[in-house]
């Protein structure tokens, strides 16, 4: 009986383990994150972006973190192609990396 606690014990950690190892490497961007992206867009489904100005002052806004955060995805180029004006606003104010 002992073994079976042992082995079943076991088994939910190594189960939990690797739920929480895949959910820290999800593989999304700051992009993909809608708290994050909202105030750069005008409607919730997050197709019209902010004049350049709104644009700005929503970049301005963000945390040094959360600008470096963005700014390393979009000098990825498979994450700058399904967001390119997004990322090519952010370089615009200087976020080339």
């Amino acid at each position: 009986m002992k073994i079976h606690i042992i082995c079943m014990t076991a088994l939910s950690l190594s189960l939990s383990a690797a739920s929480a190892f895949a959910g820290s490497n999800t593989g999304t961007s700051a992009l993909d994150d809608p708290a994050k992206m909202s105030p750069f867009f005008t409607d919730a489904g997050m197709k019209t972006m902010r004049s350049g100005d709104e644009f700005k002052k929503a970049w301005l806004a963000m945390s040094e973190e959360d600008r470096t955060s963005i700014k390393k995805d979009c000098g990825d180029d498979s994450i700058a192609k399904q967001h390119d004006n997004f990322c090519k606003m952010t370089k615009e104010l200087g976020g080339a990396n």
